[in-house]
């Protein structure tokens, strides 16, 4: 593959992961599906998926840097106290059984048959949760329990299987246990961060012998694209979310599941 063709290739990635990062997708479904149609397949092109990412974190530091800054400000106030300890415990779930599970993911679930099969089961579950009676009973993140943050952790863990989505997994999880849309959302956001971040120093450090220019050359370009798309598609999310519901988005993982089966199957 010639220079400029791997560079395009580089750059639809970095746009895929910035896009579908903080919908109820999944990032790392599409990045495999993607990858594999481009035939970015090596070791190194799954190291440059996980890292990427972080472009997409980074896009939400920018955006939410006032309040992030606040409460850096106010690190001994009960709110920011709160806030660490709710992140924390819907971290924890989903980083010990990474840990506990990191080779055996990689091994057995980086596939577009695995990850199709995902997108179609996440997407009937979104359509079933949005179409199940609900009432929501918190309203802002300040109002999160660590019972509730717990809760959310747990259901992050589903999103260790590729193509389930972490922040359809939290979403949902987080509004069929009573959170408001536009609060499941930001929250799903912040705990991002240290996933995410710990997520892609975890792959970076398992995989330190891979890297040389050229792989750090792919990682910094698609970081780049992925953090201003990923802006993008924040802004318009939670704009989306004041007035709509994810149906749309189950309906999508669904149709596109099944195309990525048939074409796969023919």
């Amino acid at each position: 593959m010639g220079d400029a063709a791997h560079w395009v290739n580089i750059i639809i990635l970095g746009i895929v992961e910035g896009v579908t990062e903080f919908l109820p997708v999944s990032s790392t479904g599409h990045l495999i599906i993607t990858a594999h149609w481009l035939g970015e397949n090596s070791a190194g092109g799954k190291l440059f998926e996980v890292v990427i990412q972080l472009g997409a974190i980074v896009a939400v530091c920018y955006e939410f840097r006032a309040r992030l800054l606040q409460m850096a400000r106010d690190w001994r106030g009960e709110a920011t106290r709160r806030m660490a300890v709710n992140l924390t415990l819907a971290f924890l779930p989903a980083a010990i059984l990474g840990l506990l599970l990191y080779d055996t993911i990689k091994l057995y679930l980086f596939s577009p048959v695995t990850v199709a099969l995902a997108l179609i089961v996440g997407g009937v579950v979104i359509i079933w949760a949005e179409r199940r009676p609900r009432a929501s009973r918190i309203m802002q993140m300040e109002e999160l329990r660590p019972r509730d943050a717990l809760v959310v952790g747990l259901c992050q863990t589903l999103s260790l299987f590729p193509g389930v989505s972490r922040a359809g997994a939290t979403i949902i999880g987080a509004m069929l246990w009573g959170v408001e849309r536009r609060t499941a959302t930001e929250f799903s956001f912040f705990l991002a961060l240290p996933v995410m971040f710990a997520a892609s120093g975890y792959d970076l450090w398992k995989s330190r012998d891979l890297l040389n220019w050229q792989l750090a050359g792919d990682i910094a370009l698609g970081f780049v694209v992925s953090f201003v798309s990923a802006l993008l598609v924040i802004r318009v999310l939670l704009r989306y979310v004041s007035r709509h519901n994810f149906t749309p988005f189950g309906w999508y993982r669904i149709i596109f599941g099944l195309l990525v089966l048939a074409v796969f199957a023919s």
